[in-house]
């Protein structure tokens, strides 16, 4: 029965998508990994090592190394370069992720290790509900992301004078919920560009790894919360 089940799946996804649409896919997901593990080096790095820290600096360099690979056009022939631009900004990313991290540690080491782990399901669920669902029937997400964006901006400046408790906590959830929409829109739009001759896989992937990075930062902090709760109320 699970053997049947797992040959459906397989069947699906291939009259879902067309072969050149996955092999497109399974490029972006490479890369996608090749920057989740540069981004755990650089986290790595912040904690355990003296040679970088993370702060206004990190954040500079995965700016500039954003920058370069966006300014340096697919040609087919400059892959490696772009591909160690893309390793760069992830590295720098994971340099960032680390000053949070620090803190997550100090109140129970087994978030960071949680919150990727429930990262992990919830893009891959994502994932799986994109690639299945309707084509493009997701990608009407779009302006109403975008404009979930700028309600949290504006909700982050109001709450640098109101310090509530109560707007933190909806910027939280509403980012949460946002990041996983974004991944549900960014993978249907990549597949539709594709499918319209972008084949530039490594930029495709930078879409998706920041999702995956804004779910992973955001479960941290909520995962972070409710420890800090829960031992209060110990108290």
């Amino acid at each position: 029965m699970a053997t049947f089940r797992v040959e459906n799946f397989i069947n699906t996804f291939y009259d879902q998508l067309e072969e050149p649409v996955r092999k497109h896919l399974k490029n972006v997901y490479s890369c996608v990994a090749i920057s989740t593990l540069a981004a755990a080096a650089g986290g790595y790095v912040h904690l355990f090592t003296n040679i970088f820290q993370g702060g206004l600096l990190s954040g500079l360099a995965g700016l500039v190394f954003l920058v370069l690979l966006m300014f340096t056009p697919h040609d087919g022939k400059n892959t490696s370069k772009r591909l160690s631009y893309l390793v760069g900004f992830a590295f720098a990313t994971g340099l960032s992720l680390g000053v949070l991290m620090e803190s997550v540690i100090m109140v129970n080491p087994r978030i960071i290790s949680l919150a990727f782990l429930a990262t992990s399901v919830i893009f891959i669920s994502f994932t799986l509900c994109s690639f299945f669902s309707k084509r493009g029937s997701w990608l009407f997400l779009g302006g109403s992301l975008m404009s979930a964006l700028s309600v949290m901006f504006l909700m982050g400046i109001m709450n640098l004078f109101a310090r509530s408790v109560f707007i933190y906590q909806m910027h939280l959830y509403l980012g949460l919920a946002v990041m996983c929409g974004f991944i549900l829109y960014d993978t249907q739009l990549i597949i539709e560009k594709c499918r319209m001759g972008d084949r530039d896989f490594i930029w495709h992937s930078v879409n998706l790894f920041i999702d995956f990075v804004g779910v992973f930062r955001k479960l941290m902090i909520l995962l972070t919360r409710q420890e800090e709760s829960k031992r209060r109320r110990r108290d």
